[in-house]
């Protein structure tokens, strides 16, 4: 199946949401209607009855089920609206991941942008338009946290690979990803790592258990009294000394343990309005069989529904905390002691689920993650899955294109980077498509090593850590010129070149704030290094001095070039990467294209 099969499958789907929601609305409305016209004639017959005397007093209840079952319908109507609008709009976004237009109405992940990475700026990994964009159809920020660092790291082998062999198995899963996008009663609702993870490291509250024990038998004692009295099986002059002793005790009780019983309640109250959407996922992915091992073992995780059980037993109790707040139950509320009580059995569940709770969080994290992936293979059906190879670094793509570009305006070419040609010198006029060529050469190997597919009709690669210097630039703030700053990224990508694993390095106008003379050495200079250790990459230039570094054969340079389609014009590129260095130079034509004339 092509891009193009699944674009109208989106469109078939969405169109069908869009019937069933409006249907939907309209027996919403009906039902609506219904419930009105039966209020309005239990009301009218009501008066008839009562005041006038003209109808039996037993006509007006004889409308109330259909008020009934018409308001029952309404809310069935009303919550099947709610999801056939919310899956209605995660296929827009999916018609428009396809045709190109997505950039800007998904999550863009500036949160998680560090701009000391060695390459997520210059790669355009986070931001409007990014990577991370065009990926990222996770549920919860937990999910999104993941997908974000599996695309700033590089993962050993056997990751990469067990991630493939689930993402291949999820792909499949249409209807898996739209439970996912349902998640919750409103899209709203999110569910992260940090409200979570900040109330388990929370300090723990001193409750013990005789004194939850404690709490128990005097708040039943009350109650059965209270009872008692109310309905006379005792007298109230006996009940009365036992009933405001119990509640001076509880008052005292409630005053000492009220700080911890506060905090508890602030944590709580974040807690509680994010748990849904988590238990909700938690027994969806129980739920689930699969061949995977990495599948089998996250759902093993959960317990296979265990998981949810137990979450749902603190939402209980969250909820329960929370209808004390209700005008009806605050005051019984505060004579039981129902606050510091549901406080002691959220405590008691916090300790004792403390540990499987991180893993429940990392098992959802990583499933939402790699459901994301899955998306985009299935969405992208013509990407290959990349191959890892042990012997070496290397680097060969057959009809490598650009993520982010669209289909249609995506220019494919074959690179090859391995022990005899470890480093491109790519020249070529301005906007000829080298910068885009460094970037396809490292978003691809960041999908690669992600577990995702890749743009490209094959990719054999090794597992590398990636550096590039494509977006570097002077910083006011911290003091650095746009030199400065490139040295800094060379000498973070000569120390990883050092270590274990090979480097992939992609350089744009290397060193272009000093002299042409000066960039040759220094140029050549860092070249030598990184590929002695073993890097391969490619570099980018105008400066045609630097292709002679070429010539040095030890370095296993090559030189390329990009320029104009034969017979076109100065502007007219074919981004297609060619052997050789470039005859072509268009900084005239664009400067006259802008107004500007040059006296040659």
């Amino acid at each position: 199946m092509a891009s193009d099969a699944v674009a109208v499958e989106y469109a078939e789907r969405l169109a069908e949401l869009e019937a069933r929601l409006a249907d939907a609305r309209s027996g919403q409305s009906i039902a609506g209607v219904l419930v009105v016209a039966a209020a309005f004639l239990f009301l009218a017959m009501g008066w008839l009855a009562m005041a006038r005397r003209t109808v039996p007093v037993w006509y007006p209840p004889l409308v109330l089920p259909v008020a009934a079952v018409s308001m029952r319908k309404y809310l069935r109507h009303r919550t099947a609206a709610r999801g056939f609008s919310r899956l209605a709009s995660w296929y827009r976004r999916g018609v428009a991941r396809l045709e190109g237009t997505w950039a800007g109405t998904g999550v863009v992940g500036e949160e998680f942008s560090d701009p000391d990475h060695v390459f997520a700026r210059d790669l355009n990994l986070f931001g409007k338009g990014s990577l991370f964009e065009l990926l990222c159809t996770t549920r919860t920020e937990m999910g999104r946290r993941r997908l974000a660092s599996w695309l700033l790291e590089s993962p050993a082998g056997s990751e990469t690979l067990a991630r493939q062999e689930a993402i291949q198995e999820l792909t499949a899963r249409s209807r898996l990803r739209e439970e996912i996008a349902l998640l919750g009663e409103y899209e709203f609702e999110g569910a992260t790592r940090e409200t979570f993870g900040g109330w388990l490291d929370s300090p723990a509250a001193p409750y013990r258990a005789p004194a939850r024990l404690l709490a128990l038998l005097t708040s039943s004692s009350l109650a059965v009294l209270v009872l008692a009295g109310f309905d006379r099986a005792l007298p109230w002059d006996g009940l009365l000394p036992w009933i405001a002793a119990l509640a001076g005790f509880h008052a005292v009780y409630g005053l000492a343990r009220r700080e911890q019983t506060r905090a508890a309640i602030e944590w709580l109250r974040l807690v509680g309005s994010e748990i849904g959407v988590f238990r909700r996922g938690l027994a969806l992915m129980g739920r689930q069989t699969f061949r995977s091992p990495t599948l089998n073992e996250l759902v093993q995780r959960v317990g296979r529904g265990g998981a949810a059980k137990s979450v749902r037993t603190l939402e209980r109790l969250i909820h329960t905390l929370e209808q004390r707040n209700k005008d009806w139950f605050y005051l019984p509320s505060i004579a039981l002691l129902m606050a510091t009580q549901v406080c002691m059995a959220v405590e008691h569940w916090r300790q004792k689920h403390r540990a499987s709770m991180g893993d429940w969080l990392d098992a959802w994290a990583e499933f939402e993650a790699l459901n994301a992936l899955a998306g985009y293979a299935y969405e992208h059906p013509e990407n290959a899955y990349p191959e890892f190879t042990g012997d070496g670094a290397r680097f060969e793509g057959e009809g490598l294109g650009h993520p982010l570009l669209p289909e249609n305006a995506c220019v494919r070419n074959d690179v090859r980077l391995h022990g005899t040609t470890r480093c491109y010198i790519v020249s070529g006029s301005n906007m000829a498509g080298k910068s885009t060529l460094l970037r396809a050469i490292g978003v691809n190997a960041v999908l690669a090593l992600a577990g995702a597919p890749v743009r490209a009709r094959s990719l054999r690669l090794s597992r590398f850590s990636i550096c590039a210097s494509i977006s570097v630039g002077d910083s006011l703030l911290n003091g650095k010129s746009k030199f400065l700053a490139e040295v800094e990224r060379m000498r973070q990508t000569i120390e990883l070149a050092r270590g274990e694993r090979p480097v992939l390095f992609l350089i744009d106008e290397i060193f272009s704030g000093t002299n042409s003379r000066d960039r040759r050495v220094v140029a050549e200079s860092v070249v030598r290094t990184l590929t002695g250790h073993g890097a391969i990459g490619a570099l980018s230039t105008h400066d045609l001095a630097l292709t002679g570094m070429a010539e040095q054969g030890e370095l296993g340079a090559c030189n390329v070039h990009m320029g104009c389609r034969e017979g076109g014009g100065p502007l007219d590129f074919d981004y297609l990467l060619k052997p050789g260095v470039t005859e072509e130079s268009n900084a005239l034509d664009i400067a006259r294209m802008v107004g500007i004339t040059a006296q040659t």
